[in-house]
């Protein structure tokens, strides 16, 4: 009787010390705490609005807490470092896009993080067309008017760009690259000033989000002659893409993902992945999305990780072959 009462004794006590171990892992993520999610750009943005839309809907429908914070700064590289230096627990995340994860690590001379190790993807969210326009009275009615001239007067046509490295940068880059024609570009500190001097005729044409641009395509200020996506944009449907208009295969879009540190336990970052999806799903998200031109894309964490792989790729065999730098 005394060995086993002694036994029983024992167990006793190592379930009890085991239990509240035990109970406290079984807590479902994130057990109460703030997740943080990171913008590595300043406040008003298309991607912090985009962030700020899906924090406050995974809030809502999960219950978590989910809070923005803007680090913007290089491109886009602060705020992306910090998230990949960051301890993977699943309470720092980041929303990455096109440029700091698959056109700054070829186009850069030096990266702060290593895009291809440094995340673990989690879920694409969006895709955004950029518009190629023209001022209203430009003598160019279809985007084949602009090649046919571009290629008769080798780097005299002038790209207005929103920034060196964007989207917007590299379909300009692609179209030139695919057509067979040079073009001169002119970087500018954002979408405002750069239509403001392509409405000015101080360049010709550039290829702006349809945010940046909506206003005066709606004012018939700006004329568009094609869309970077592989489809027509529902708020723009007689718009041909550029695909259409004589580039088969053509595409240039700026998407966005959400993005963990490397690391970040699998079991998290599918509990994020399935309350991303239920706000990717959700018929408010869907038209806020086509509301503004871009797409809800959604999917798995492994679709996202093999699409961020191909877009990687594709850019920076575009940037070698092409021999494309940084517009100063």
């Amino acid at each position: 009787m005394t060995t086993l009462s002694r036994r029983s004794f024992l167990c006793a006590a190592v379930c009890a010390a085991v239990a509240p171990l035990h109970l406290h892992a079984a807590q479902p993520f994130p057990d109460g705490r703030p997740i943080r999610l990171i913008v590595p750009y300043t406040p008003g943005g298309g991607t912090d609005s985009v962030a700020r839309a899906i924090a406050a809907r995974v809030t809502a429908l999960a219950g978590w807490s989910v809070v923005v914070e803007n680090r913007p700064g290089a491109g886009g590289n602060i705020g992306m470092d910090l998230v990949a230096k960051a301890k993977p627990d699943g309470l720092m995340l980041a929303l990455g896009q096109t440029a700091n994860l698959a056109i700054n690590p070829a186009l850069l001379p030096t990266m702060p993080f290593d895009a291809e190790s440094a995340f673990e993807p989690v879920s694409l969210i969006a895709s955004l067309s950029v518009v190629l326009v023209v001022k209203a009275t430009s003598r160019w009615q279809t985007l084949k008017d602009l090649v046919d001239e571009a290629r008769a007067h080798p780097g005299a046509i002038k790209q207005a760009l929103a920034g060196s490295g964007t989207v917007g940068h590299m379909a300009g880059e692609l179209l030139a690259y695919q057509a067979k024609f040079q073009v001169l570009n002119v970087p500018y500190r954002g979408a405002a000033p750069a239509l403001n001097d392509l409405l000015g005729d101080n360049t010709d044409y550039m290829f702006a989000t349809p945010q940046a641009a909506q206003e005066m395509l709606k004012g018939n200020i700006l004329r568009p002659l094609a869309v970077s996506a592989s489809q027509r944009l529902p708020i723009l449907p007689d718009v041909p893409t550029v695909a259409e208009s004589g580039f088969p295969g053509f595409e240039a879009v700026d998407w966005k993902a959400l993005v963990a540190p490397a690391g970040t336990p699998r079991e998290i970052v599918q509990q994020i992945n399935s309350a991303v999806q239920k706000v990717l799903e959700d018929p408010a998200t869907i038209a806020m999305f086509t509301a503004e031109g871009s797409n809800a894309i959604g999917g798995s964490p492994d679709a996202a990780r093999q699409y961020i792989d191909a877009e990687q790729k594709k850019w920076a065999r575009l940037i070698s072959d092409a021999g494309i730098k940084t517009a100063q």
